[in-house]
């Protein structure tokens, strides 16, 4: 029986696809899964495209993803999406818009607006377009309740769009998932999914896209041993000096870590995972 639930809109059928390209940034990228033998991150978009692949025994699958860490739903739009539309692929991913959130000042009418028209170029053509609500940042991050207005904003906005877009556009909803809760879903830096969080989200697209799973992506990990006190302030001074601090110097500095950097995989070629 497939596996479905309330919150996730799934595709109304199993479609199957030949080609896929991922548009986005450091979450669609794949930040801190495990590395490739060629040094890039892994990540769910990867798990996806290895899971669709499977389907095609005769190799006739295709993937790119474009995504790159960093970047602003603007250069997203800009830089990504008319090279993803050009593709004319069957399958394409869209996640973008927290970078500018977790931004002071940010201005969530423009990011509404840049996110819409983007889903727009790329329904264009007939793609199935799978996008995201982000998982909630206040039930695990200190001073995430500031973020919550804007991400409650994308969140209402995103499902607009899939239930305009008569079963073209699905949702895979993380923000109602309570096992994005769990430390153990995220990398060291507190921002990226570890290796389990990019399993996970991979079941979550395979069954927007109606792919039946054995497992419910969304139950919660086996209760961990609580840290003790003097752990978690060492994790928590460490992440202070590792990441946050990074992290604000380069917002101070008006550099990012996409700067420069080409996407993992331009091309829509072959997947051979």
């Amino acid at each position: 029986m497939e596996n479905t639930h309330p919150h996730t809109t799934a595709a109304d059928t199993r479609r199957s696809f030949t080609s896929y390209v991922a548009v986005g940034d450091s979450f669609t990228e794949g930040m801190c899964d495990d590395l490739l033998p060629d040094g890039h991150f892994r990540g769910w978009a990867d798990r996806v495209a290895a899971a669709l692949a499977a389907e095609r025994p005769d190799g006739g699958f295709r993937y790119a993803n474009l995504a790159v860490r960093g970047k602003l739903i603007g250069q997203i739009c800009d830089e990504q999406v008319p090279s993803a539309a050009a593709m004319d692929a069957e399958l394409i991913t869209l996640a973008g818009g927290l970078n500018d959130v977790l931004r002071p000042g940010c201005d969530i009418a423009l990011v509404r607006g840049r996110l819409g028209a983007a889903a727009e170029a790329l329904l264009a053509g007939g793609a199935t377009v799978v996008m995201f609500t982000s998982t909630d940042p206040a039930r695990r991050m200190p001073g995430g309740t500031r973020l919550l207005p804007a991400i409650l904003e994308l969140k209402a906005f995103v499902e607009g769009i899939a239930r305009d877009s008569g079963g073209r556009a699905v949702v895979v909803d993380l923000f109602t998932a309570p096992c994005f809760d769990d430390a153990r879903l995220w990398a060291e830096d507190r921002l990226h999914l570890s290796p389990e969080g990019h399993r996970r989200v991979a079941l979550a697209v395979l069954e927007a896209l109606g792919r039946p799973s054995a497992e419910d992506w969304r139950t919660p990990l086996p209760p961990a041993a609580p840290a003790g006190r003097a752990a978690k302030l060492r994790a928590d001074l460490r992440w202070l000096r590792t990441h946050l601090g990074p992290w604000i110097g380069r917002r101070l500095t008006g550099r990012s870590s996409g700067d420069g950097r080409p996407p993992k995989r331009p091309e829509l070629l072959p997947y051979e995972g």
